[in-house]
């Protein structure tokens, strides 16, 4: 690692700490449950400073020391803290400061960087005061000054610094990056604003992500948070950029192999869920058949390994895959088999290369019929909801500077959303729970009911831990590592058939929507009509899926 600091030594001086007030998450900091292994050897994967190109170096700090802190506003109504690193390797300086809601473990980390040209880094001209918590009557420690560095020409500020008194900032506190080692940034999350929701014409703190986000993009994170007076006015801050492309600190075969067995997620299935998934081999093998168009009535078996599948192409309706056709075979394929399941893995660059993302891919021989939950009431949704072939996925964000897993992306149906490593309940060590939604296999990080929907209606997405599991680490395949080259990962055939999984059947919604009527009370049919209309088609018509190749974050970050 270096003398760059871990995220797993995050400390915050204690002493800043008002002891007039209730202790709050953010006092605490966040710790992985188990240490993290010992890497095996390779370039530069897990050595602590990342090499942008044009002299930029970057290394990662998590040690903080609290700067001020308020104690209302923000998520949750519980305030927000702000830091500065407290700790620099030699040569290294500091390229912003960090802020997070008090609602969470402390659990972040800025970038500082070093110059090895002369050019890279230069300190800013002056400051000018973006904001003051001086006039403002709210809970908070002493008062806070939030300064924007005025670069000289040809530089960027890519953080702000935060200080407890109205004096500028010295302009050695932080340096400013060449113009042409930067990229275009945006918000990303809620940290905080004097109220309890964000106002976009008011003042806000957020998060910051590079804007180009994917494979082949080179924004890197910095890690630091804008502070602005409103949202709708251009980032007055940039973040940097890996300028050559560089991807040696990405992790080799053997550096994969460790990495997943360390955070290879466990997965929980409903205790009622019928529809397991299984390997894609095992669903070839135990009957399932390709169809062509004009050629309906003459199917054909599929190989194993998929391997006289069509290629490429287009998702065009030409081909599509279907259940066996004998009914007792088509029930039993259709529960999948958790025995002989697989997962399938895709590891790829994510911001800059600063980030490995390994996209862990389920496959599911069929997707259940959902339930809606109606006020008070759970009515069953017949068709709706059911189709042959579901393909669901996470996907590990895991830093390339130390190897700790960072946060973890969880699918569900058409979108899905991002859970800090602080915020994931954990099993074995550092394996993130996951829990998969009755019939619909939507993944969550908490069980419960989330319902999909408002104003009490909605389709109902159950999870609960149960018997029925997976430890994902078990039986795994890396299907695609495209940065390590053409010849390091064969790729299986059935990973380039661009076509659905699954039949497209068409029925009268009207139909199904009438047999439900039949079971709610008059005032309540209306509504519930009118929801289900609003849903996407992929709930409402029963249509199979594409693979993990046409999905937006196979080159794309997840959205």
């Amino acid at each position: 690692m270096g003398n760059c600091l871990s995220s797993t030594q995050s400390a915050v001086n204690p002493n800043v700490i008002s002891k007039k007030r209730k202790t709050l998450p953010v006092d605490a900091s966040f710790k992985l449950p188990a240490p993290l292994p010992s890497w095996p050897p390779g370039e530069g994967f897990g050595s602590g400073i990342i090499d942008l190109g044009d002299g930029l170096q970057v290394c990662l700090l998590s040690s903080f020391n609290k700067v001020w802190a308020t104690h209302e506003g923000g998520p949750d109504n519980l305030g927000a803290s702000f830091f500065e690193p407290s700790q620099f390797p030699q040569g290294f300086s500091m390229l912003g400061s960090y802020s997070q809601p008090n609602n969470t473990l402390l659990h972040g980390w800025v970038l500082a960087g070093r110059d090895d040209t002369g050019s890279a880094l230069k300190q800013p001209i002056d400051y000018t005061l973006v904001w003051s918590s001086d006039s403002l009557r709210i809970k908070q420690d002493g008062a806070g000054y939030i300064w924007l560095p005025t670069p000289p020409d040809g530089y960027k500020a890519v953080g702000h610094v935060v200080t407890n008194s109205p004096q500028k900032p010295p302009l050695g506190k932080i340096h400013c990056v060449r113009s042409d080692l930067t990229d275009q940034c945006e918000f990303d999350s809620w940290i905080w604003g004097p109220g309890k929701e964000s106002d976009p014409n008011g003042f806000n703190v957020y998060s910051l992500l590079p804007s180009n986000r994917g494979t082949q993009a080179m924004g890197v994170c910095v890690g630091t948070f804008v502070a602005q007076n409103t949202i709708t006015a251009p980032v007055s801050l940039a973040c940097v950029k890996n300028v050559v492309s560089n991807l040696s600190c990405m992790p080799n075969r053997n550096q994969i192999q460790t990495i997943f067995q360390a955070y290879s997620p466990w997965m929980y299935f409903h205790p009622d869920e019928q529809y397991l998934p299984s390997s894609v081999n095992w669903y070839f093998k135990n009957g399932a058949l390709l169809y062509k168009k004009g050629d309906e009535s003459k199917p054909v078996a599929i190989e194993s390994n998929g391997s006289k599948l069509p290629q490429g192409g287009a998702d065009d309706d030409t081909y599509w895959m279907d259940l066996p056709l004998d009914e007792g075979a088509k029930e039993r394929v259709k529960k999948g088999n958790l025995q002989d399941s697989q997962v399938y893995l895709h590891i790829k660059p994510m911001l800059g290369a600063t980030f490995t993302d390994i996209a862990v891919w389920v496959f599911y021989p069929f997707n259940g019929p959902s339930k809606a939950k109606v006020e008070f009431i759970n009515i069953p949704l017949g068709k709706i909801g059911e189709h042959v072939g579901d393909w669901e996925h996470v996907t590990l964000r895991i830093s390339n500077f130390n190897g700790e897993l960072w946060s973890v992306y969880f699918s569900e149906h058409s979108g899905g959303s991002w859970v800090k490593a602080s915020e994931l309940e954990f099993q074995n060590g550092n394996k993130a729970v996951t829990y998969s939604s009755l019939h619909g296999h939507a993944m969550y990080a908490k069980p419960g009911l989330v319902l999909q929907g408002r104003g009490g209606i909605g389709i109902r997405n159950d999870t609960a831990k149960s018997k029925k599991s997976m430890d994902t680490g078990t039986n795994s395949l890396v299907v695609a590592a495209e940065y390590l080259g053409t010849a390091a990962v064969n790729e299986p055939p059935w990973l380039n058939y661009f076509r659905k999984w699954g039949p497209k059947v068409t029925y009268d919604i009207s139909e199904e929507i009438k047999k439900v009527d039949k079971l709610l009370p008059g005032k309540l049919k209306s509504a519930f009509d009118k929801f289900i209309r609003s849903l996407p088609n992929e709930v409402l018509g029963e249509q199979g899926p594409t693979g993990p190749k046409m999905k937006r974050n196979w080159t794309g970050d997840e959205v």
